[in-house]
C-alpha cells in the first residue's frame, strides 16, 4: 500500500491510495474502496480496513456520493443510514474522511492551526455546482480562516484524454464565458475538458491555496481505476479509489 501524499497538507494523516495494496480481484483489484461497487464486500471491507489502520484512524467514512454541492459536518460517526451527500468536514481526531473516485477529482482540505479538515468528491457537476466552495464554508462555520485552508486535488482525468461534446461546453459557458479556458479543441465537434484546472480555479478563487497532484487516472491503469477506461474497454463495472484525511 503506497498512497500518494501531499507536503502541502503537512504532518496531518492523509493519502491518495492508489489500487496496490488490497484484497480485491478480477476488475477490481486489488484496494478496491467502494461499497457502490460489485465487488465482494467482504473485500471491500478489508480494503477499507486497511487504510484506516495505514492512517491510524479509528474508522474510515464516505458517503454515497450523488454529484451534488451537499456537504455534512461529521461530529461522531452516524449510526443509521449514511447521509448523500459530496463532502464532509469535521474538528474531531481519530475519524478519517473519505471520499471515492475513478476519474473525478478527489479533494483533501486543512487547516492545520485549527484542526479541521475536509475531503470533497469533486466530478464536473459537483465542481459546477459549487461544492468545493461549500465544503470550505463548512470548515469555516466550525472555525477554520480562509486563508489558512490549504487543499490538495489528488489523481483525475486529466485534460489530454477527457473528451466532452458542445452542449458540455455550452453548460460551463452559460454559466461563465470564462469557462472556455478550461476547453481545448478535439477531434470534430468534440472538446477536450480540464477538470483539475477547474477544480484549482475554483478554489484559488475563492481565496485558499490550492494544488493538483498530476496524477491521470485514465493514463495509469496499473495503479489508478478510471470509469471512462473502464467503459472503453467494456468492462461491466470498475473499483474506486480512497483518498481520506484524519486529525
Amino acid at each position: 500500500m503506497r498512497p500518494i501524499t501531499a507536503t502541502a497538507l503537512g504532518e496531518i494523516r492523509h493519502g491518495f491510495f492508489t489500487r496496490e495494496g488490497g484484497v480485491s480481484t478480477g476488475i477490481y483489484a486489488s484496494l478496491n474502496g467502494g461499497p457502490g461497487s460489485k465487488d465482494d464486500p467482504e473485500a471491500i471491507a478489508e480494503n477499507r480496513r486497511r487504510i484506516a489502520e495505514h492512517l491510524g484512524a479509528k474508522m474510515l467514512l464516505s458517503l454515497p456520493q450523488i454529484h451534488s454541492d451537499k456537504v455534512v459536518t461529521v461530529r461522531e460517526p452516524w449510526e443509521t443510514e449514511r447521509p448523500q451527500a459530496d463532502a464532509m468536514v469535521t474538528d474531531q481526531p481519530g475519524i478519517a474522511l473519505g471520499v471515492l473516485s475513478a476519474d473525478c477529482a478527489p479533494v483533501l482540505f486543512v487547516d492545520r492551526e485549527a484542526g479541521i479538515i475536509g475531503a470533497a468528491h469533486s466530478g464536473w457537476k459537483g465542481a459546477l455546482g459549487g461544492v468545493l466552495e461549500a465544503t470550505i464554508e463548512a470548515m469555516l462555520a466550525l472555525g477554520a480562516r480562509r486563508d489558512r485552508i490549504t487543499a490538495v486535488i489528488g489523481p483525475a482525468i486529466s485534460q489530454r484524454v477527457y473528451e466532452v461534446g458542445p452542449e458540455f461546453v455550452e453548460r460551463f459557458l452559460d454559466e461563465d464565458r470564462d469557462n472556455g479556458r478550461f476547453f481545448a479543441g478535439g477531434a470534430g465537434d468534440r472538446a477536450m475538458f480540464d477538470l483539475p484546472g477547474f477544480c484549482l480555479a475554483r478554489l484559488r478563487a475563492a481565496g485558499i491555496s490550492a494544488e493538483w497532484s498530476r496524477h491521470c487516472t485514465h493514463s495509469d491503469p496499473a495503479r489508478f481505476y478510471s470509469y471512462r477506461r473502464s467503459c472503453q474497454l467494456g468492462e461491466e463495472d470498475y473499483g474506486r479509489l480512497v483518498a481520506a484525511i484524519v486529525l
